[in-house]
């Protein structure tokens, strides 16, 4: 089926949830998707922080090809040989002790959330003083399912499906005072991203993590940490708080996981586990051998590969590359992220749809989040031709979209 017929049967039988890009891929190989015409596209945004190891990875698809000819489900009432395999390599890498499989994101979340309130009413047995709600930061997103939605600050994700979870209260990004104002007795949770991924790459403070799990000592309540999108290595470490070398209670981890095998993960302390019993908490997919032995060659990939290194060294070029951008185009407002998790804020939604629109005919994958910011969340293979060439696009169509976008007279060398 080609493209136009393709969207008029999608028009009349899927729900409309997204605005697609009118573009049918087929394949993909590296870094590399190519489309129904053969055209290759340089995809920095692999499938919004998924494809970690790129298209067509050897280890990935041996993986795939291996386990599904033995055994791809069998229910979680069984035990099957990759569930602590898996788990051991992501306890070894956290720092954290017991693992939840499941299959998404916002699964993962839903269990931590869940969490948080099972580990409340376990200390109220025990007879400390402890609530049931939640902090979560303002330009937070944690997923689309109720819980989740409801300590996702933007509105347009809340707001047409009140009311949502009660028991939420935002606090001001890395607002160290305002944390401390609203947090009490009547907290189980504070939810961070470390990395703010959809509220537009914003680095959470070392101050402000530092507070909020000085806060959650002094009551019980439970630190969770939401790396959907930075953990799994995009950071150029294992997770994001290991910048700051802060351990949350709680951790979750989904995107990269499997390299777009469905899979999701919550992280834990022995001692926030001991809140979920046996039946308290479950999934039919989540942890199948399937997606286990995926995860499995994903994490000795990134290892065997020395991936983390390489993130680091190619973020830092891509960010010093951005930023020499920047200071030559003055509709470019700010430069931010660590690793291969990148954002390049523009003065306007407008011009930054525009761009994100110009690179996509120009063969470049990138997408818009928060409006104004162009998101890089790259495969973890990216090399520095890749980077140049993205460079050297942005500056054309930036110089030929946006009247002031450079000073007369002067022309960027990427």
């Amino acid at each position: 089926m080609k493209l136009a017929s393709i969207q008029a049967e999608e028009s009349k039988l899927l729900l409309q949830t997204y605005e697609r890009n009118p573009y049918l891929f087929l394949s993909g190989q590296g870094v590399y998707l190519r489309d129904e015409n053969g055209q290759d596209y340089l995809d920095l945004l692999s499938g919004i922080g998924v494809s970690a190891l790129g298209y067509g990875h050897p280890a990935v698809e041996e993986a795939i090809a291996c386990q599904s000819k033995r055994l791809v489900h069998s229910s979680n009432l069984f035990f099957h040989e990759h569930t602590t395999e898996l788990a051991r390599r992501l306890t070894e890498i956290s720092g954290l002790d017991r693992v939840f499989l499941c299959n998404s994101g916002t699964e993962a979340w839903e269990a931590a959330l869940k969490l948080s309130r099972a580990n409340a009413g376990r200390l109220r047995v025990a007879g400390r003083n402890i609530g049931t709600r939640f902090l979560a930061l303002e330009h937070s997103f944690h997923g689309r399912s109720m819980g989740a939605v409801a300590t996702t600050h933007k509105e347009k994700y809340r707001k047409p499906f009140e009311p949502v979870m009660p028991g939420v209260e935002f606090v001001r990004f890395n607002d160290v005072d305002d944390l401390r104002a609203k947090f009490s007795e009547e907290i189980c949770a504070i939810c961070i991203e470390p990395v703010q991924g959809e509220g537009g790459i914003h680095l959470i403070s070392r101050e402000f993590f530092a507070a909020a799990r000085e806060l959650c000592n002094s009551t019980g309540a439970l630190l969770l940490a939401d790396e959907i999108q930075s953990g799994l290595g995009r950071t150029g470490k294992w997770f994001a708080y290991q910048h700051y070398g802060i351990l949350p209670d709680v951790t979750t981890i989904a995107k990269p996981i499997a390299n777009g095998i469905p899979m999701g993960a919550m992280l834990c302390t022995n001692n926030a586990a001991l809140a979920f019993t046996p039946g308290m908490h479950g999934t039919t997919f989540g942890g199948g051998p399937l997606a286990c032995a995926v995860a499995i060659a994903v994490i000795d990939t990134i290892k065997r590969e020395n991936l983390l290194e390489h993130i680091r060294d190619i973020g830092d070029f891509f960010h010093e590359e951005l930023s020499r951008l920047a200071a030559h185009h003055d509709c470019i407002v700010d430069v931010r992220g660590i690793g291969l998790m990148l954002g390049l804020e523009l003065n306007s939604a407008d011009l930054a749809k525009r761009v994100a629109a110009q690179l996509m005919e120009r063969y470049i994958i990138v997408n818009c989040t928060s409006e104004t910011v162009l998101r890089f969340l790259p495969p973890f293979i990216l090399e520095p031709k890749h980077v140049e060439s993205t460079i050297k696009a942005i500056d054309e169509v930036v110089s030929a979209t946006y009247a002031g976008a450079a000073p007369a007279g002067e022309q960027f060398h990427g």
